[in-house]
């Protein structure tokens, strides 16, 4: 199946989620636990990987990094 994305990168989101958490002073196993409260299981290793662009971002996901972040979907891909 082709990929929407040319090269090694798995998603657009990863650099901005790091970003993003970081001036929040969370830490990855805060944000995957504020993530829990909302029903969005993302481990601490998946957070990891989603910051190093090494794994993909659900619809759902996008969604909650969002909401713990406190942007919209749109301001995570820019």
């Amino acid at each position: 199946m082709a990929r929407i994305i040319d090269g090694e990168d798995m998603n657009m989101v990863g650099g901005n989620v790091r970003r993003l958490r970081i001036a929040k002073k969370l830490s990855q196993q805060t944000l995957s636990d504020k993530l829990e409260i909302l029903a969005i299981y993302i481990c601490r290793g998946s957070i990891s990987r989603i910051e190093d662009k090494k794994r993909t971002v659900t619809d759902i996901e996008l969604y909650g990094l969002s909401q713990i972040l406190g942007v919209t979907i749109d301001e995570l891909f820019k």
